[in-house]
């Protein structure tokens, strides 16, 4: 067989930029608003050295999917955000058909960006829409309003993006189930090939947390936040939007095939400020310094340590993080896939616990032999997870949603 007919292995790539033009309420990501362009420019052409660096680590390897993700990927400036896709292009093997998509808030997007982006090779777009009340947009300090994100939809529809998500949060400050529903309608009704819904998760450092008492005051109780998540799932798949993980939702042929990486247990790389990457058998993230990040690589002879976690993934970690995302995915996990990856068994090594919750009705046997959790287990999947691999804590992969 020629070497060129040998087929390389797949790699997604991520690459975070940490800006904003304003600062979310609820917002406890690495982002910030910019000192100005040029402190900008500054990061893109750190994150396009540090591309460069792992240029030959990458070289056997074809990359599927791309996400430039943040942040606010759109509050670049123009010649800034092409540069940096550009760059991607040059430094790594990318696929034919490869799913490349950036985040947009929309209020920063107008016709001849979007359509430069499209000539270039972005394929994908994921809107930060969040709800389709002005009311619930304004207590989260969303920058865009309703008719806006409608305005900024119909724009990446003229610039030619025919798979676009839409991001949209519950449990949320004013919003109510009929409030929740009534943007579903409305989301469902411009037709996006793939929807994401996220429950609001109040995190320390935030302005909601300094708050807390008052933000909790306005925001549903636990038992209408269940009720919103498990008829959202029935509504969607009614309106051609079945489930097929945690908190994403996509019409026939559209999931996000980059997430399903990170479920998949696949390698990524991903650039930037507080990236986290899963490469040769490593998980291991970068400093969250901004400026940290820069100075490290614009001058070689600093001592500024550019990774911040190292650490090899060792065989029962790799089966905690096997279990914990595969049961994100309403797929589920097959123990057949199990046993032979780590040459155990699935229900013999977890069965006691597999047990109470296959009998509460929050798990699932498919008639395949999968394991999956309900709709009311993945509302608490965290508890379950914590509680079947014995952790105190889940990792970031697995955030409630």
């Amino acid at each position: 067989m020629s070497f060129d007919l040998i087929p390389k292995k797949r790699l997604g790539l991520y690459v975070h930029i940490p800006f904003c033009l304003s600062k979310c309420a609820y917002c406890d990501f690495n982002s910030a608003v910019p000192e100005n362009d040029e402190f900008m420019g500054r990061y893109v052409s750190a994150v396009i050295t540090h591309m460069n660096n792992y240029r030959d680590a990458a070289k056997e390897y074809e990359v599927d999917t791309v996400f430039i993700g943040g942040g606010t990927p759109t509050a670049l400036p123009k010649a800034e955000l092409i540069r940096l896709i550009k760059a991607i292009k040059k430094t790594f093997n990318l696929t034919r058909y490869a799913e490349f998509t950036v985040e947009a808030n929309p209020a920063t997007v107008t016709l001849p960006l979007l359509k430069q982006l499209r000539r270039i090779g972005v394929n994908r777009l994921s809107f930060g829409m969040q709800s389709a009340n002005n009311r619930e947009l304004k207590a989260l300090s969303r920058r865009h309003t309703r008719q806006e994100f409608i305005e900024s939809y119909r724009l990446a529809r003229r610039a030619g993006f025919d798979n676009i998500n839409v991001d949209v949060m519950f449990g949320i400050p004013y919003q109510t189930f009929d409030s929740l529903m009534k943007t579903l309608d409305f989301v469902t009704r411009l037709s996006p090939e793939h929807i994401s819904m996220y429950n609001l998760k109040i995190e320390p450092g935030t302005p909601f947390y300094k708050n807390l008492k008052a933000v909790r005051e306005v925001c549903a109780d636990e038992d209408t936040e269940y009720a919103m998540y498990t008829e959202a799932i029935e509504f969607l798949e009614r309106r051609g939007y079945p489930q097929y993980e945690i908190s994403n939702f996509a019409r026939h042929g559209f999931p996000c095939i980059h997430n399903l990486k990170y479920w998949n247990c696949e390698e990524y790389l991903g650039f930037g400020v507080s990236a986290h990457s899963y490469f040769n058998g490593n998980r291991f993230s970068f400093i969250s310094d901004v400026k940290k990040y820069m100075e490290a690589l614009e001058d070689i002879e600093t001592d500024i340590p550019l990774t911040d976690e190292f650490d090899p993934v060792e065989s029962r970690e790799r089966m905690g993080e096997y279990i914990m995302l595969r049961m994100r995915l309403v797929d589920g996990l097959d123990p057949r896939a199990f046993a032979a990856k780590f040459g155990v068994s699935f229900e013999e090594t977890y069965g006691a616990k597999l047990k109470k919750y296959l009998q509460g009705g929050f798990m699932v046997r498919y008639n395949n032999g999968c394991y999956a959790l309900t709709p009311g287990g993945m509302f608490v999947s965290n508890y379950i997870l914590s509680d079947i691999l014995e952790f105190d804590d889940l990792c970031s992969y697995s955030g409630s949603f």
